[in-house]
């Protein structure tokens, strides 16, 4: 049939986020993209928009995909907050061992080439970047802490969680890795004593 579309939009998306992923916005050229998606550079134009729009899109898909599976990690956190903080990490975890995957997070290395980005997208990428901090202060207040403790902790998680994809990229071992959330999840627990 004239005009039906030939790929499957997922399977583009996904495609399209690796490679940004992989080598970053600035390093993406459009003839990467076309290789990456199978499609030529007229039908990304059209089927995607430009090269911004079709970052964009990619950042949102990461940022749901793995928002998703953070929010399930913490779904938890009122019975058992220690628990679901190391759900949370366990989700990077996961995410750096996996081989179908890049090293490193898309949204951290987003936010490190902000300065070649446009305003608008990179604005969007802060916003995203930002969900982190109010996604574990939620988690961790409903867990029982304090709104400033909490609020402290979520900082801090939310910081020794990129830190992981960092040292992951940088060939951190499992084991090294492992042992910084073990630090982190350890003083959680502490702080969530009782006191006496």
């Amino acid at each position: 049939m004239a005009g039906k579309r030939q790929f499957d939009m997922d399977t583009v998306l996904d495609a399209a986020m690796i490679q940004f992923w992989r080598s970053g916005y600035a390093d993406t050229s459009l003839d990467d993209l076309s290789r990456a998606t199978g499609l030529n550079r007229s039908s990304i134009y059209s089927s995607l928009g430009d090269k911004d729009a079709l970052f964009l899109r990619c950042l949102d898909r990461y940022a749901t995909r793995y928002g998703a599976k953070y929010d399930a990690a913490l779904s938890c956190a009122a019975e058992d907050p220690v628990a679901a903080v190391r759900a949370f990490f366990d989700v990077t975890l996961g995410r750096i061992a996996d081989p179908a995957v890049p090293d490193g997070c898309l949204m951290a290395q987003s936010v490190m080439a902000s300065p070649a980005l446009s305003p608008g997208v990179a604005e969007r990428v802060k916003e995203l970047f930002g969900l982190q901090r109010p996604r574990l202060g939620t988690a961790l207040k409903a867990g029982g802490m304090s709104d400033g403790n909490a609020e402290d902790f979520a900082v801090h998680i939310a910081a020794v969680n990129q830190s992981l994809a960092v040292m992951g990229r940088a060939g951190s071992s499992p084991e090294q890795l492992r042992a910084i959330v073990d630090v982190t999840v350890d003083a959680l627990a502490r702080a969530l004593r009782p006191a006496g």
